[in-house]
């Protein structure tokens, strides 16, 4: 096995930053509706269409980001490192 597969650890930092990037995601998607409603002055309408695909497609791609992070975070060699290292 190679050392990324076989880190002990990867999963759960895989699923903790699916989670919290996907929860990012939906708190990017309304802000954003938040302020193009006040905006235009009317709630904004996610009825169906293109709209609802790209605020679905904004939360997937937030939640892949945050899982990508978390198995970066998960492979790095010895732990947190101190304050201005790289």
């Amino acid at each position: 096995m190679t050392p990324h597969t076989s880190t002990p650890g990867r999963a759960p930092a895989a699923a903790t930053g699916f989670l919290v990037g996907g929860a990012a995601g939906f708190l990017l998607t309304e802000a954003v509706a938040v302020l193009v409603s006040l905006g235009r002055g009317e709630p904004l309408d996610v009825g169906g269409g293109s709209l609802r695909a790209v605020v679905v497609a904004a939360v997937l791609l937030c939640a892949l980001a945050g899982a990508l992070v978390g198995l970066r975070r998960a492979g790095r060699p010895g732990g947190p490192r101190p304050e201005g290292g790289s």
